[in-house]
């Protein structure tokens, strides 16, 4: 069975930090979001797979260029304009030869059985099986609703709480048969929540539903991107970890350099090539990629720090996320859930608040409070 990963979105809701990249590039544990999915594709035997791009589109085809770091061929299909999940799937319809096929969002960082998915579609014989996850709060989904045999009824999209009919959300995750091009029109933009499955739903078009038992999120917001990354930093999802393990679930890469002095609390992933200086204080869960400094008497906690960025002597730096090549000078302190871009430079004993975002490459000058 062939795949077509959907990797042609804006990721609008992960700016600042999606400024200078796509968001199947984000790093979960130093990894792109997009590196696990191809590996879950190749653990299951799908070995064949094509990604339509059009945001940044060099990142990704620079970073997996043919599939040959996971052995898997890939090969891609450029959008000079957006034509949606299931426009896109319909300008490579010729790849997929007329056979049954999967389609997967390029964010959904999920470790599924797609073996089980694929044997539930055969069984129900639709002309399309969605992978579907309860969540606790509907109203932040399209809920799906479903008879007794799992057959899609209709949808929900966000009800309000005490309205919702399900708590079943569609995870962007589909096996399709290739009578599914029959109802896609060519050279446009067709979506396949709000066109595709309604016409199904309107013609009587048997289709189906069926609950995973794996982790899913579809790292959709800041802050669920900070859930996956810790999620799969302490195990609730199954992912390859970059590094080895050192201590109980404290991670170090190749070539890293930590000081004797310094203390750490797992959970921690520290990347390769990095440098950890004296007396730096480093508290779980907390990633760190490749390449990054963290200068003497630094102090990070609930972190998520990108690669190449670097942390100033005697920072503090508390539940926030820092861009790639960010550069954090000393004596600075950010608070929880601030943001920083790619590239930005924070000037030393500058204070960011709570909840504070940095667009790419801004510059903070020294001794400034950035409060919004």
């Amino acid at each position: 069975m062939k795949a077509m990963v959907l990797a042609a979105g804006l990721g609008t809701r992960l700016r600042p930090l999606t400024g200078s990249i796509s968001k199947p590039m984000a790093p979960i544990v130093n990894r792109p979001v997009m590196y696990h999915i191809l590996r879950l594709l190749k653990q299951h035997g799908i070995e064949e797979a094509v990604a339509n791009l059009h945001y940044h589109p060099h990142a990704i085809t620079n970073y997996f260029g043919k599939g040959q770091r996971l052995e898997i061929d890939l090969r891609y299909s450029l959008e000079s304009e957006l034509l949606g999940t299931a426009g896109g799937v319909k300008k490579v319809q010729k790849y997929f030869g007329g056979e049954t096929f999967l389609v997967i969002s390029g964010d959904a960082l999920t470790d599924l059985d797609l073996g089980k998915l694929i044997e539930q579609h055969r069984r129900a014989g639709g002309i399309a099986t969605l992978a579907l996850k309860k969540v606790d709060d509907p109203s932040k989904y399209g809920v799906v609703i479903r008879d007794r045999a799992q057959r899609i009824l209709g949808f929900q999209e966000k009800p309000a709480p005490g309205e919702e009919m399900s708590n079943l959300c569609n995870c962007g995750i589909y096996i399709f048969e290739p009578q599914v091009f029959d109802f896609i029109p060519k050279d446009t933009f067709f979506d396949s929540g709000k066109q595709l499955f309604p016409q199904f739903v309107e013609r009587d078009i048997p289709f189906y539903g069926f609950e995973i038992d794996g982790y899913w999120n579809d790292v959709g917001s800041l802050e669920q991107y900070r859930i996956g990354n810790f999620d799969a930093l302490t195990g609730r999802v199954k992912v390859e970890i970059p590094g080895e393990e050192r201590e109980p679930g404290i991670y170090v890469g190749e070539g890293t350099q930590i000081a004797p002095d310094a203390e750490l609390t797992a959970p921690i992933l520290l990347g390769s090539h990095c440098s950890v200086g004296s007396k730096v204080r480093l508290v779980g869960p907390l990633v760190i990629g490749d390449h990054s400094v963290i200068e003497d008497g630094a102090s990070l906690e609930g972190v998520i720090k990108w690669r190449a960025a670097q942390t100033g002597a005697g920072a503090k730096v508390m539940g926030g996320i820092i861009g790639s090549g960010a550069r954090v000078r000393d004596e600075v302190h950010i608070h929880d859930r601030a943001v920083v871009g790619d590239r930005c430079v924070i000037g030393a004993g500058s204070v960011l608040a709570p909840e504070v975002r940095l667009k790419p490459f801004t510059v903070i000058e020294a001794d400034t409070h950035v409060k919004e």
